[in-house]
């Protein structure tokens, strides 16, 4: 886990875990949590780019997964914005607030190529 900071000012953190995907294979799962006066500025997005690219720069893994609520439209903008691909809707799969809800799976490949906002290649983030 990393801290999201500002100067001195503390605004979330960002996460990883490795995730198996096979029994030779694995790839990081990453997560944020941003501090509710810090969100809609950008820093959430480039803290996340930065761990995208630290993940790639620094160890062989060749898939970085994400996931989010369906209803979390700002998360899954950040996510396009760092080339992200949405891979699927994943039924009641977290209870929140008395309901269960549906999340979104997203991907990131080393070998993706440019996007939009910021991925330039192979474990490069611009």
């Amino acid at each position: 886990m990393l801290i999201v900071v500002l100067g001195d000012e503390r605004l979330g953190l960002v996460n990883w875990r490795r995730r198996p995907t096979t029994p030779a294979a694995y790839c990081w799962t990453i997560g944020i949590a941003m501090l509710p006066g810090a969100r809609g500025h950008g820093h959430g997005t480039q803290a996340q780019r930065l761990l995208v690219r630290y993940l790639f720069a620094h160890t062989t893994v060749h898939r970085i997964e994400a996931a989010t609520e369906v209803g979390n439209i700002a998360e899954q903008r950040a996510l396009e914005k760092i080339g992200f691909a949405r891979e699927g809707v994943m039924r009641g799969i977290g209870w929140r607030d008395g309901a269960w809800r549906d999340g979104v799976t997203y991907s990131l490949l080393r070998t993706d190529g440019p996007a939009r906002d910021g991925f330039s290649g192979p474990g490069t983030i611009g």
